[in-house]
């Protein structure tokens, strides 16, 4: 949200209201009180006929720093609100400073201590010690009234020379962040735009600190482009939250922030093998299904999971949670078949209940949709004709809803695709009266928790698992997320592992990919190329719209890549589920960034066609028909896991592979298998 016309003026129709100094600080507790008006105040009578900002610092933990900027204190507060841990046991150092000897009003929370300038120009500076970290300067703490949009809170943080931005969940536009509007809006955008499915309020910057805006609705970031050395974030209403996070390493600001907003939950080790899909529009039966899998066995390709997508269930009726008995006349006995040789079944679901659906009715009845301010059930058109949706803040409605899934697993089901979950309206009425303008992004952490948790209660700790597409901060807990629809491209292949990096720098451990492109049909170089890719991520799976990707299906060399690959990562799976216990822990993703693991190296800060599979195995896919890539192998020794060459590194390589191989290096020493 931009507020200004250049850097000398705000918009016309926007009404101003910056903190101008800190008038007065007081401690109260264990929070530190600062009170901000927007103008001077060089006598009395200047206390009167003016806004006032309340800004208070507290801490929940150690190294992290809560602001909370208000104006206005008496709106009611309808939530939802993010799932937060914190530390009782930790407790703050707080100076309120005296202004009349100069001395400023210091919030420390650990490592990292907040400095409050009194009585002159507003000026905030967070310090690790003596290094600053960012500061908050003239015009940078404001209450902003646009005169369309409505009252606004708005916080700009300083960005350093030579200091980059990641983060703000899975985004596939450009990997550093610099220069970039974004708005935490979830959205069935594709990855072909700057629109997200999965959008996160947090960032982190190679200065050594993250901040997380604890806000669930739509939160607009200016990362530099708005103001060129600044982060600018703002979000409607009076009061505006944000949490300074201290690393100094990007690791260490990962494990804190996700101990503030919750680590990846554990998931089984069978997932970490190839699922195949039916894919979505493809005509399929109990015999094409059997045929898919029989064929994988044929050609020696370890399969852990069969994956049927929307049409098992019929057209027009999703969700009915019921078989299509035209094309599975026998779903229990076509599941036991596929259990017996050794496979584990997932099957497709969304939040969504068709008006044919004889589920529909019941709903309605018993008030389990969201609804029109009128009482009426908010339906439409868009995607299955009529649908309502299901509304999770209703305790008997997330019963109901998972009563259908627990029939399901009693049939062999083991895990569900939790698809959808972007498109929830604004307007819609909740049971718990909630604010629909928060709930458009917290509505899919309530339906993946849902559904998480339900297969947690009745498969037990550790045997959970989802392939779930959309999110929003604490969404990580229910792993496993994939990137949305996809092009069959080479370029499409990028802007996907740019979301995944992204997405690993938005605290979630665990991602896919729909291997070969979702939309269309991928040439042979192409699905080559990203079945290595694919196989070479947390998660593989087959998956397209309109054909299988069964691999013969594509060419018989493909056939040769998947099952080289395939046993590759079978062999990996010690050093896989050892990388996996990162994410648990600390919050740190499978699949990294290179500047994650290397920070200080500042070639890393760039690299965004290759990236680190858990500590220690450096991934640089192919991304083009003539074979050549072009990569960067920090300093150290390394060895390449294929050909066993061994090379050292702090330099850019040019080099040719066939479709058996890529760059792909262990660091001196690691074991890898």
């Amino acid at each position: 949200m931009r507020f200004t016309n250049g850097y000398w003026l705000t918009r016309d129709g926007v009404e101003p209201h910056f903190a101008a100094q800190a008038y007065e600080a007081e401690r109260k507790g264990g929070e530190l009180i600062v009170y901000a008006p927007d103008r001077p105040v060089l006598n009395r009578a200047d206390t009167l006929n003016r806004a006032l900002l309340t800004i208070g610092y507290s801490s929940p933990m150690k190294d992290i720093i809560r602001v909370r900027i208000s104006h206005f204190e008496g709106e009611v507060d309808r939530g939802p609100h993010f799932e937060l841990g914190e530390d009782p046991a930790f407790t703050p150092v707080i100076d309120p400073g005296d202004a009349g000897a100069g001395r400023p009003a210091v919030f420390a929370a650990g490592d990292l201590a907040a400095h409050i300038a009194l009585g002159g120009p507003w000026s905030v500076v967070f310090r690790d010690g003596e290094r600053v970290l960012t500061r908050c300067e003239s015009k940078s703490t404001a209450y902003m009234v646009d005169r369309e949009a409505g009252p606004f809170v708005k916080e700009e943080l300083c960005l350093g020379v030579g200091e980059y931005v990641y983060g703000l969940g899975e985004r596939f536009g450009p990997f550093i962040k610099n220069g970039q509007t974004v708005d935490i809006w979830n959205a069935d955008g594709g990855t072909a735009s700057e629109q997200a499915y999965k959008n996160t309020p947090f960032y982190l910057t190679s200065k050594g600190y993250g901040v997380f805006v604890n806000s669930p609705g739509r939160v607009s970031f200016e990362v530099g482009s708005e103001k060129t050395s600044r982060v600018q974030f703002s979000v409607p209403g009076e009061v505006l939250e944000y949490f300074i996070i201290y690393g100094p390493e990007p690791k260490q600001i990962l494990e804190r922030y996700t101990a503030l907003t919750g680590r990846p939950g554990k998931i089984p080790a069978w997932t970490f093998g190839l699922w195949l899909s039916t894919s979505f529009t493809t005509s399929y039966d109990e015999k094409t299904v059997m045929g898919f899998i029989d064929g994988m066995a044929e050609r020696d390709i370890p399969l852990e999971v069969f994956h049927f997508d929307c049409f098992w269930m019929k057209g027009f009726h999703w969700c009915d949670f019921t078989w299509d008995e035209t094309t599975f006349p026998d779903p229990p006995g076509l599941l036991s078949r596929i259990k017996a040789k050794g496979l584990k079944v997932c099957v497709w679901i969304n939040p969504y209940i068709a008006q044919r659906s004889p589920l529909f009715e019941e709903g309605r009845e018993k008030g389990y949709f969201l609804k029109k301010s009128d009482g009426s059930v908010w339906q439409t058109d868009l995607w299955q004709a009529g649908m309502g949706i299901v509304d999770f803040t209703n305790p008997k409605a997330a019963e109901w809803y998972t009563g259908f899934l627990e029939k399901l697993l009693c049939m062999g089901v083991d895990c569900f695709k939790t698809d959808f979950g972007e498109r929830i309206p604004e307007n819609a009425v909740y049971h718990n009266g909630g604010d629909p303008r928060l709930y458009h992004n917290f509505y899919t952490y309530l339906y993946n928790k849902t559904v998480f948790t339900f297969l947690e209660r009745k498969k037990g700790k550790g045997e959970a698992c989802l392939f779930a597409r959309s999110a929003t901060a604490g969404s990580q807990r229910f792993p496993v997320h994939w990137g949305g629809d996809c092009e069959s491209t080479f370029e499409a292949m990028a802007e996907t592992l740019r979301g995944g990096l992204s997405l690993g720098f938005s605290g979630f451990g665990f991602w896919s990919h729909d291997i070969g492109g979702f939309e269309g049909s991928p040439p042979p170089a192409l699905f080559k190329r990203w079945l290595a890719f694919g196989l070479l991520s947390s998660h593989s799976r087959l998956h397209g719209s309109n054909s299988c990707r069964a691999p013969w299906n594509v060419d018989e060399e493909s056939v040769d890549v998947c099952r080289f690959f395939t046993k590759l990562k079978q062999s990996l799976l010690p050093y896989l589920l050892k990388s996996a216990e990162e994410a648990y822990e600390k919050g740190l993703p499978l699949l990294r960034a290179m500047f994650l693991e290397f920070p200080r190296d500042p070639v890393c800060a760039f690299l965004d066609r290759q990236y680190m599979l858990g500590p220690d195995l450096l991934a640089a896919p192919v991304f083009s028909e003539d074979n050549q890539v072009e990569y960067y192998l920090p300093q150290g020794t390394w060895e390449h896991l294929l050909d066993m060459r061994r090379e050292t590194g702090g330099r850019w390589l040019r080099e040719t592979y066939g479709f058996l191989s890529l760059p792909l290096w262990v660091r001196d020493g690691a074991k890898i298998r």
